[in-house]
């Protein structure tokens, strides 16, 4: 019985930790940033409960398919686009900078379709 108790452990163990790993990885984003994420998006859409639902949803979508990292450089990328100026123009040219707010861009509409 030791055995099979045993060989039962060792067959579960690496797929919890692989589910915390799984879980861990679509919850990267920071409570603040996805707070940030919603009050804008309230702001844009209205301020009752559905939207804030939708919001909310858009944001939970948006983490899972782009890694926070990716969002964070995206997100700084069309926040540099928006302070303007000749030392931003890389942010405007860049094609990795476009890249990032491409994908962006496509996370956003995909959780527009599912959420609102």
């Amino acid at each position: 019985m030791k055995g099979l108790t045993c060989a039962l452990i060792l067959a579960v163990a690496p797929l919890a930790a692989s589910a915390q790993s799984v879980a861990q990885q679509y919850n990267d984003y920071p409570t603040a940033a996805r707070a940030d994420y919603v009050f804008a998006c309230m702001a844009t859409n209205g301020r009752s409960r559905e939207v804030l639902q939708q919001c909310a949803c858009s944001i939970d979508e948006i983490a899972t398919i782009l890694p926070y990292e990716k969002y964070l450089q995206a997100e700084t990328v069309l926040s540099m686009r928006r302070t303007g100026g000749e030392r931003m123009a890389v942010f405007n040219s860049a094609v990795v900078a476009e890249a990032l707010v491409a994908d962006l861009r496509r996370a956003q509409a995909e959780a527009e379709i599912i959420c609102f």
